[in-house]
C-alpha cells in the first residue's frame, strides 16, 4: 500500500480553502493508503507565534481534523514537533540543497515580501523542512494545493540528489496528490488571489451562521453582466468556484444561465452561496466544539501518533546514516 504523507500548520483555524484543499482529500485517502498526518508546529515558528499559543494552537487543528472525519486509528495524527528525527533529517537535506534554488522559491519571495522585517533563514529552508517531514516516512504521494507544487519540486530534488550523491535507491520521488484531478483553488471573498489567514479572506470552519453570511455578503463583486454569454471576470468566477464546491450541480447552473442571460442579481446569489456554505459548516463546526472540550482525549491522540510517526522515522534515519556513512 502506498505511503501517504501530509501536515498543516497551526496558525490558526483551519478554513474553508484548507478544507477542500486538503483536509476533505484526506479523509477519504485514509481508506486507500497507508496515511500519516501532522500538525507543522515548527514550520509557525517563521512567523514567531506566542509560546503559549504553540500549544493551544496545535490542539485546534487536532480537534478540526477530527471534526473533519480523519480517523487515528486509520491514520495517525501527529505533532510535528514531537518528532525529532525530522531534524536531523532537515540537517542532511540542508547539506545537499543550494541558495540559488531555495532563493528562486515562489512562496519565501511572498512570504518574504509579507514579512519584511522577519525574513528568516527558517523561512529560506523551509521547503527542505517540508521535504524532511515527506521523505521521512519515505512518502509516496503527498496532498497540496497549488501554492505548493515548487516545494513538491523540492522534495523530489532532495530525494534524487540524496539518491544520486550515494549511489542508492532510498527515497521514493513523492509526487502531488490532487482530491480531484488538478489542484484545488479556493479563492478568497476580496475578489483576489486563494483564501488565506495572512489576507484576511477566510471563512473558517469554526464560523457560525451569522458571520459566514456577513463575510459572504461582503464578497467583491462588479456591475453585472454586460453581453449574453460573456465570460466571468475573476472576482465572479470566485463566486462560482464557492458555488461548485458547496452547492449542487443544479444550483450551479441555474446561476450560470442567469449570468449568461445577464439576470444575475448579485444578492441572490450571494444568499445561496452562504446558505449553502452554513449547510457544510454547521456538522463540522459542531463536531469541533465537542473535541475541543476534551483536551485529555486529544492529547492521548497526539501522542499515539507520535509514537507511530517516531517509529517510521527512526527506521528511515538509521538507514540514512548508514548510507552517509555515520555510526547507527
Amino acid at each position: 500500500m502506498e505511503k501517504v504523507v501530509s501536515g498543516i500548520r497551526p496558525t490558526g483555524f483551519l478554513h474553508l480553502g484548507n478544507y477542500f484543499g486538503a483536509v476533505k482529500s484526506f479523509v477519504e485517502m485514509q481508506d486507500k493508503y497507508d496515511s500519516m498526518f501532522f500538525i507543522a508546529d515548527w514550520h509557525s515558528l517563521t512567523t514567531r507565534p506566542k509560546p503559549e499559543d504553540i500549544q493551544n494552537s496545535a490542539r485546534i487543528i487536532l480537534a478540526e481534523y477530527l471534526a473533519c472525519g480523519i480517523d487515528p486509528e486509520k491514520a495517525p495524527i501527529y505533532i510535528q514537533s514531537d518528532v525529532k528525527e525530522t531534524l536531523e533529517l532537515y540537517l542532511y537535506l540542508n547539506m545537499n540543497t543550494y541558495i540559488g534554488e531555495l532563493g528562486r522559491v515562489t512562496t519565501f519571495k511572498e512570504k518574504a515580501r509579507q514579512q519584511p522585517d522577519n525574513v528568516n533563514a527558517g523561512l529560506f529552508t523551509y521547503p527542505t523542512l517540508m521535504a524532511a517531514d515527506i521523505l521521512q516516512h519515505r512518502a509516496q504521494k503527498v496532498p497540496v494545493g497549488k501554492d505548493q507544487e515548487q516545494n513538491m519540486e523540492m522534495a523530489r530534488k532532495c530525494a534524487r540528489r540524496f539518491n544520486n550523491i550515494y549511489g542508492v535507491e532510498f527515497f521514493p520521488e513523492p509526487q502531488n496528490f490532487y482530491f480531484n484531478a488538478h489542484a484545488l483553488k479556493v479563492p478568497g471573498l476580496d475578489g483576489s488571489g486563494k483564501m488565506g489567514k495572512s489576507e484576511g479572506n477566510c471563512i473558517y470552519l469554526h464560523d457560525d451562521d451569522k458571520t459566514i453570511t456577513k463575510k459572504v455578503m461582503k464578497a467583491v463583486t462588479d456591475n453585472g453582466p454586460q453581453a449574453m454569454n460573456s465570460p466571468k471576470p475573476e472576482v465572479i468566477q470566485n463566486l462560482f468556484t464557492f458555488l461548485s464546491i458547496c452547492s449542487t450541480p443544479d444550483t450551479y447552473q441555474y446561476f450560470d444561465e442567469k449570468w449568461n442571460d445577464c439576470t444575475l442579481r448579485y444578492g441572490d446569489l450571494k444568499k445561496q452561496i452562504a446558505a449553502d456554505i452554513c449547510k457544510t459548516v454547521a456538522p463540522i463546526r459542531e463536531k469541533i466544539i465537542e473535541y475541543s472540550s476534551n483536551t485529555e482525549l486529544l492529547d492521548k491522540i497526539a501522542r499515539n501518533g507520535a509514537e507511530r510517526a517516531r517509529a517510521s522515522a527512526s527506521e528511515t534515519l538509521k538507514e540514512v546514516r548508514r548510507i552517509i556513512g555515520f555510526r547507527v
